[in-house]
């Protein structure tokens, strides 16, 4: 018997409990009526959806809605993508890292019309960029970019933190209704123990004066530095970007754990659920290989400090947005409505204050 009341468009899913295995995702618009097999998930886009339960025998389908869950957010009916990225190859700013052979597929211009296709076929409301420059005309740049397209409800730009001018520079953007949070390219810096220089740590705590966020871009070897900016930056909201690469390929969790639970300990640092399947085999990846990586990322933050992020179009070198998205809700699993809204918007929005 399966029972449905009157939908219209939104995001819906119905998820099929599995004995093996938990949860496996299959992309699908289907009726909600259709019949399916104990082991699917079934997820479409269906705004303003109805709730739906079925049961047949000793399959059980369980529904939940990542738009519709209570939040104590202004907008509690949000999805949002809080990592993606633009360029343009014809502007002048540095995309020499984007040449080489192993980037060439994604050598190439995305823009706001680009990632759009991919947030309609999800049902994502909103997304948040992420600098790729250490020039503060990117900032200006992406900030005209969010106010001529909606979707676009963050912006995370950059400053130079060693720098004294680092204040006067985050005065020109800081008031500005779509800029959210700063960001430097930590992982590419030759000194390993860069963002702990006293002069960095000076810029980090201007923005902890103005009450700006800054996300966190390292590798595992970088992680160990979060204890300490924890402990000296305790009122600067502070994000992990990409959980900080762990080597997923080689499914080593070792060193890389115990650092990112360590950080966990400091309630104003968040994770980003991000970035993974680029640490994956690009070629062989499979949402099993991101679980225990993901699982221990929402064990140490819970779901309160974890959000969701595509890191497209970086992404597109080892699946594409979809997929990035699917894996992300089928390794999740059954967890409550209230939590997958958490991860899917709620934290994005309570970590970067969105209006």
């Amino acid at each position: 018997m399966s029972s449905r009341r009157d939908c219209n468009n939104r995001t819906c899913a119905i998820a099929i409990p599995s004995n093996r295995h938990g949860m496996v995702f299959i992309k699908s618009r289907i009726a909600v009526n259709q019949g399916v097999k104990s082991g699917q998930f079934l997820s479409f886009s269906l705004r303003y959806c109805c709730g739906i339960a079925a049961e047949t025998g000793d399959v059980h389908a369980s529904y939940y809605d990542l738009t519709s869950s209570n939040t104590t957010s202004r907008h509690p009916n949000m999805i949002i993508d809080a990592h993606q990225h633009f360029w343009q190859l014809d502007l002048p700013f540095e995309y020499d890292w984007l040449k080489s052979d192993q980037l060439k597929p994604i050598c190439k211009s995305y823009l706001p019309e680009d990632l759009k296709v991919h947030l309609d076929r999800c049902g994502i409301d909103k997304s948040i960029f992420v600098q790729t420059q250490h020039n503060v005309a990117e900032n200006r740049w992406v900030l005209k970019l969010a106010e001529q397209n909606d979707f676009i409800a963050g912006v995370v730009g950059w400053v130079d933190l060693a720098s004294p001018a680092c204040e006067d520079q985050l005065a020109e953007f800081k008031d500005h209704p779509k800029f959210v949070g700063i960001r430097h390219v930590v992982q590419d810096e030759p000194n390993d123990d860069f963002i702990i220089q006293p002069n960095v740590l000076n810029g980090l705590k201007v923005l902890q004066k103005h009450n700006v966020p800054y996300d966190l871009l390292f590798y595992t070897k970088h992680l160990k530095h979060a204890v300490q900016l924890g402990k000296q930056l305790p009122e600067l909201p502070m994000v992990i970007d990409h959980l900080s690469k762990p080597k997923i390929k080689d499914q080593i969790t070792a060193g890389w754990e115990d650092d990112l639970r360590a950080a966990a300990k400091y309630p104003n640092i968040y994770c980003k659920l991000s970035g993974m399947v680029t640490e994956a085999d690009w070629v062989k990846w499979k949402p099993a290989d991101l679980k225990p990586y993901i699982e221990t990322a929402l064990e140490a933050f819970g779901p309160e400090r974890c959000m969701y992020g595509s890191d497209w179009p970086v992404c597109e070198l080892a699946a594409t947005y979809e997929q990035v998205y699917e894996a992300l809700i089928e390794i999740i699993g059954p967890i409550s409505a209230g939590e997958k809204a958490k991860i899917f918007g709620a934290t994005a929005q309570k970590f970067y204050k969105l209006q």
